[in-house]
């Protein structure tokens, strides 16, 4: 049988011959956002992938979605009091309820256009994510940036997207679109953040800095203990406990129930304080304008005065906020789960672990010349509480480090120790050993 001849062939030619728009596959704005409101979305706004904002973003979306032209950025509200509650299952339930509804706006949103002969596609909300490239970049679409290109906000002090109208109150969702269409969002002409500072004074690990820098180390460990890498953390700790009662002193008993939690009813955060407080939004703000005070007490004052564990690497700027701003609060010790697993992720990652606070009186150069598997010069200057990381070696160093990429990659995972490495040459050093150890508490992986 000839193609032309086929069944399925005919009939898609005559349906297209009685249809009434000529190509099936035109869209306009107004429909695309209409399809997204109508499965669920409570606003939305579109964006052409060759905007400057996405630059970055323009590679990865063409390689999930060849041919992407589009993306139709989405948000989902939540409900306030819920992620208020110093009950962290009360937040999180939260969380996955409207999670799953954002994913299930996204799936509605793609079925809509395949029946129009569309092309889309719709990447996760949260969870589930590329994971097996971590720590790096574990999302196929960043959406915080897509939605502030396309006017659903704008990013306050605690780095998230505050809505006009719902405040950070929102989950955000993502749909890539083969196609283009003419008429586009703009971001918006003004930031929702009223720069109250509350999300600053919320946070139990100081991870939100008053002049908007943001550690991303304290969020990570504390926010993200019940899973991600501190599991992982959870699986050599259990490989190197010698018996039951060796693992319950490492790793407390209520803390694997939590690690179980989190892989049976979904991924737990311990803390999302600084969406909890954010009073900016029309539809949130009312309650903050009426009485400041009152509604610290209600909404503030409840989350920093809970008694709760608080996760920290040992000696870092997390640890001494908690024991400096929250003594009533319990710090427990955790170990890194940044550690990087080539050149490139230890160069990335350095402006995620760099310790600030304690870099305040440092002013020092890092040479590192890497051979072998990854052929890379990185010169890392510290210069109080600033950190820049720059390809090729510039300046006079305080320590030149030599070493094998592998080695070098082993040392930091703890797969091989220093002295051995030095000894064989894999790594060498020129300079004061005291900028190594220094080095170490300002970067701890």
């Amino acid at each position: 049988m000839k193609l032309d001849d086929h069944p399925t062939v005919k009939t898609l030619r005559a349906r297209r011959q009685v249809d009434s728009d000529p190509d099936p596959r035109s869209l306009k704005a107004d429909e695309l956002l209409t399809i997204a409101r109508e499965a669920g979305a409570d606003d939305a706004g579109l964006v052409a992938i060759d905007r400057p904002e996405l630059a970055g973003e323009r590679p990865h979306l063409e390689r999930a979605l060849p041919g992407v032209r589009t993306l139709l950025a989405y948000v989902v509200r939540m409900n306030r009091e819920p992620l208020r509650a110093t009950a962290r299952s009360v937040a999180n339930l939260e969380f996955h309820t409207v999670g799953h509804d954002v994913d299930a706006v996204g799936h509605r949103v793609v079925a809509a256009l395949e029946a129009r002969g569309v092309r889309a596609l719709n990447p996760a909300m949260g969870f589930p994510m590329e994971v097996q490239d971590f720590p790096s970049r574990l999302w196929i679409v960043e959406h915080k940036t897509t939605a502030v290109a396309a006017g659903l906000g704008a990013m306050g002090v605690h780095r998230n997207v505050i809505h006009p109208r719902f405040g950070n109150h929102v989950l955000l969702g993502t749909v890539l679109v083969a196609q283009d269409v003419a008429t586009q969002s703009e971001p918006l002409d003004y930031n929702p953040c009223l720069e109250c500072k509350l999300c600053v004074s919320a946070c139990p690990v100081g991870a939100i800095k008053p002049d908007g820098a943001f550690d991303f180390s304290a969020c990570y460990h504390h926010n993200y203990h019940d899973f991600m890498a501190n599991f992982a953390r959870w699986e050599d700790r259990l490989a190197d406990a010698r018996s039951a009662s060796d693992l319950r002193d490492r790793h407390r008993e209520g803390e694997s129930v939590a690690h179980w939690q989190s892989l049976s009813y979904g991924a737990n955060y311990r803390a999302a304080y600084c969406l909890a407080v954010c009073p900016a939004g029309e539809d949130v703000i009312a309650p903050f304008l009426d009485d400041r005070k009152g509604y610290r007490q209600q909404v503030v004052d409840p989350l920093r005065d809970h008694d709760e564990p608080v996760y920290a690497l040992p000696g870092s700027d997390a640890e001494a906020h908690v024991t400096r701003r929250f003594p009533h609060k319990e710090v427990r010790h955790v170990e890194s789960g940044l550690r990087p697993q080539s050149i490139s992720t230890f160069a990335e990652g350095l402006f995620l672990v760099f310790q600030a606070e304690q870099a305040k009186d440092v002013d020092a150069t890092w040479h590192f010349t890497f051979r072998g598997t990854d052929d890379r010069a990185l010169t890392v200057r510290v210069e109080r509480g600033r950190l820049d990381v720059r390809e090729g070696l510039h300046g006079d160093a305080d320590l030149r480090i030599r070493a094998d990429a592998e080695t070098w990659i082993d040392f930091l995972n703890g797969r091989r120790g220093l002295l051995r490495s030095w000894i064989t040459g894999r790594i060498r050093f020129r300079g004061s050993p005291r900028w190594l150890l220094r080095f170490a508490r300002l970067f701890p992986v």
